[in-house]
């Protein structure tokens, strides 16, 4: 099989959760400190050795698109102010390298319908999958990790984590057997089972690589939760034919979808920013001593 170059950011949700602010902006463009959750996402791809970036949209993301395109006018003002070390910035927000594709999504009918809008892009090669409401804090990246481990054993990767019981109605969650250290063969895959019918605690969070059979079963299965076509439930059926691996990345899981997730990701990164950390962080201190 090829090598995985082309990544799939599914980003056509509505975000509700975060309503009103994302009545007229894209949950995606929501920042942490000053980058989008979706130049995060797309970071990552491109640690890993991606060069295809294919965004999944929908009609009110317009601003995805502008957020990566050229802006001439606001260079060109930057170049006049002599703003030049923020005109470098914009100008070098992707690689030269990096081809961004849109593609409209006109029905929100779930993950596994977004995934399968791309097919006409994939072909028939391997491709990551990455939600930008997972923001995945990892040294090396944890989508780097993935290809890494996919380049071994040549089939597709699920990114999981460990959650709590009681909250296993909120996710994916695997059956596994161990197959080397982090790595593990999944024997069955359910979205959001109550605890009660829960196969185990491990939980899909929102990383893939898949092979391109994926679109064969996207476009067989029924329709699932939420009367939506589950990639979950593509994954499951794909079980029949192919060996699928979860791997229990290496890093810290910040929830964006959720307003506490958001926050705390938002204090994570700003302690650690670069221009305004160390003042923040005393900021921090100064709150818990009053």
């Amino acid at each position: 099989m090829n090598k995985v170059t082309k990544a799939v950011f599914p980003v056509a949700g509505l975000g509700t959760r975060f309503l009103p602010a994302t009545k007229a902006s894209p949950k995606e463009m929501m920042p942490i400190v000053d980058k989008p959750l979706i130049q995060y996402a797309v970071e990552e791809a491109v640690a890993a050795g991606i060069t295809d970036m294919i965004f999944v949209t929908g009609r009110t993301k317009r601003a995805i698109e502008d957020h990566f395109d050229k802006a001439y006018e606001l260079e060109n003002e930057l170049a006049l102010r002599h703003k030049d070390e923020t005109l470098e910035l914009l100008q070098n927000l992707l690689p030269r390298n990096i081809n961004c594709i849109y593609i409209r999504q006109a029905e929100a009918l779930g993950l596994g319908h977004a995934v399968l809008c791309a097919l006409p892009v994939i072909g028939n090669e391997p491709f990551a999958v990455l939600l930008a409401d997972d923001l995945l804090d990892a040294e090396p990246a944890v989508m780097k990790q993935m290809v890494d481990v996919y380049d071994y054993y040549r089939c597709s990767v699920i990114g999981v984590m460990d959650v709590p019981h009681a909250e296993t109605a909120s996710y994916g969650i695997a059956k596994t057997n161990p197959v080397a250290e982090r790595v593990e063969r999944i024997e069955a895959i359910v979205e959001k089972p109550k605890p009660e019918n829960a196969p185990s605690t491990l939980a899909v969070v929102g990383r893939y690589i898949l092979t391109p059979r994926i679109f064969h079963h996207l476009e067989s299965v029924k329709t699932g939760a939420g009367g939506e076509i589950q990639l979950t439930d593509a994954i499951a059926s794909m079980l029949i034919e192919e060996q699928v691996l979860a791997y229990r990345y290496l890093g810290t899981r910040f929830d964006c979808g959720s307003k506490l997730g958001y926050l705390q990701a938002t204090v994570d990164f700003g302690r650690r920013h670069p221009e305004v950390g160390t003042a923040f962080s005393d900021y921090l201190s100064r709150l818990d001593q009053a």
